[in-house]
């Protein structure tokens, strides 16, 4: 491939998930017979003993990164409860991949709370070949240009930007970070679709991307 493998962003859509295994060597079975790990009534991240509730008392899974991972989301607050809801829910989202790849462990971490349909066999998928490449990342991800809309009480939309230059490729195996050179594709546009499920989490269902787009450009 001609641009760098970066597979840093954390909330990334099936296609780029295959994208990263066209990138490397190897890589897990992706058979459609797969079992999404925490997708059933039976591993819901919400009966984990690791959840805690919320301050609007929704019991969420745990979600803590290791101290090389960083995410930094800007526009965090908008005046508007609803907006500030989808947003915070989805940074909890981004952060449930991340620590799947960190820790190598899908079932608590949180994914299928936060993803559900299209997005979550994305997600899903690419969390699932970097943990068998033994492949994650470090340093800092800039979330920024952040964009809801709300279309009623239960759909919304979501669009942001994401600067991948200070982050690198992390070698599980060896803890050795890979410089990635920035580059254009280096900054990423994102496209959410979004639905308030039963208990009131913002779940991501639909998730398009756009690397090396001039809209995230400095």
């Amino acid at each position: 491939m001609n641009r760098p493998a970066r597979l840093l962003t954390a909330a990334l859509t099936a296609s780029a998930a295959l994208l990263l295994t066209a990138c490397g060597s190897g890589g897990g079975d992706e058979s459609s017979s797969d079992k999404i790990a925490g997708a059933d009534s039976a591993e819901t991240p919400s009966a984990s003993a690791s959840a805690s509730a919320s301050a609007d008392g929704i019991d969420r899974p745990e979600i803590k990164l290791p101290s090389d991972m960083k995410n930094v989301f800007e526009d965090r607050q908008t005046g508007d409860p609803q907006k500030d809801a989808i947003l915070a829910d989805n940074e909890r989202a981004i952060s449930t991949v991340d620590q799947a790849m960190a820790y190598g462990d899908m079932k608590k971490s949180g994914m299928a709370f936060y993803y559900t349909d299209s997005a979550l066999t994305g997600v899903y998928y690419y969390a699932k070949d970097n943990i068998a490449r033994k492949t994650s990342w470090a340093g800092t991800l800039r979330y920024f240009d952040r964009q809801v809309t709300v279309f009623d009480k239960a759909t919304a939309a979501l669009t942001y930007c994401v600067d991948e230059s200070n982050a690198n490729v992390k070698d599980l195996k060896t803890n050795k970070v890979n410089v990635v050179e920035t580059s254009p594709d280096s900054y990423v546009f994102y496209n959410l679709g979004l639905k308030k499920n039963q208990d009131g989490v913002w779940q991501t269902w639909d998730l398009t991307e756009d690397r090396g787009s001039r809209k995230c450009q400095p």
